[in-house]
């Protein structure tokens, strides 16, 4: 898969309604940002071996709590996939195909993995995005939390709850709304996100600009997308494009952040395109 394969798939996915948006492909069409080559039947052959690793250990009788300790051990205690706690912000652990071999991840990327191996079990997990800790919950089982960046454990919403302080220092309050599954979209979303700020923190504009561009296509709507291309852009060189960008999140946010500096850019780009 070349480069402009993998950039009108994505955007083909992204026109899909919410609950056709195939995780899994997601995650690999986001990878062949990185590996261009990327052999998606190869990927997913992946996932169907790790669910045949479990299919024969599973009983008839579904009950949730054994299927998901049953996944849990075999992911988490018998293969060792772990939350990267050495490098967290390397990229790799935002690539499908490197958390598959790597067995090394964050959160999010772990999480998609439960959920994708689990699909092909019948045993249905949703995404939860709680702040600054993505876990996962059974959609049977309204109590009934996974926390795939530590070993797999399984939480109630009070440890949830006590997580949440842990990992925020106590500087968020607790709120139930916060165990509320989240889309497809959002999902994806939130992998790129991730991935956009691990760039941008490294100052790798060209990376950056293809992460930016999958979520502009992805949720058109989030406008401040629009003000970080358009920063980049800039810091690129790629004046006229930038102004494109800026002009359109003023337009379309006034009250956004930074909306100051960003009319100050504006300003300095038009006196920059009029010499």
């Amino acid at each position: 898969m070349g480069p402009q394969e993998a950039w009108e798939q994505f955007v083909r996915m992204a026109d899909l309604p919410d609950e056709d948006i195939d995780l899994a492909r997601a995650g690999f069409l986001i990878a062949a940002m990185e590996y261009p080559e990327l052999d998606l039947d190869h990927q997913f052959g992946q996932l169907d071996s790790l669910a045949e690793g479990v299919a024969g250990r599973l009983d008839a009788s579904r009950d949730p709590l054994f299927c998901v300790n049953t996944l849990s051990e075999y992911l988490f205690d018998e293969l060792g996939f772990q939350g990267n706690l050495d490098d967290y912000y390397d990229p790799r652990n935002s690539f499908l195909n490197e958390v598959l071999q790597r067995r090394l991840g964050i959160p999010i990327t772990l999480s998609l993995v439960c959920i994708e191996v689990g699909k092909r079990l019948d045993i249905p997990l949703l995404g939860v995005s709680m702040p600054g800790h993505f876990l996962l919950r059974h959609q049977g089982e309204e109590n009934l939390y996974i926390d795939p960046f530590n070993k797999g454990i399984l939480l109630s919403e009070e440890e949830c709850a006590q997580r949440l302080q842990q990992v925020t220092q106590a500087n968020v309050p607790w709120d139930p709304s916060y165990l509320a599954p989240v889309s497809n979209r959002d999902f994806v979303a939130r992998i790129l996100r991730n991935l956009k700020n691990i760039y941008l923190q490294r100052q790798d504009h060209d990376h950056a600009i293809m992460t930016i561009d999958r979520l502009i296509v992805l949720q058109p709507e989030a406008t401040l997308e629009r003000r970080d291309r358009g920063i980049v852009r800039y810091n690129l060189g790629h004046h006229e494009e930038s102004l494109e960008d800026l002009t359109i999140y003023l337009d379309s946010d006034p009250e956004g952040g930074n909306v100051g500096d960003v009319e100050r850019l504006v300003r300095h780009l038009r006196d920059l395109l009029d010499d």
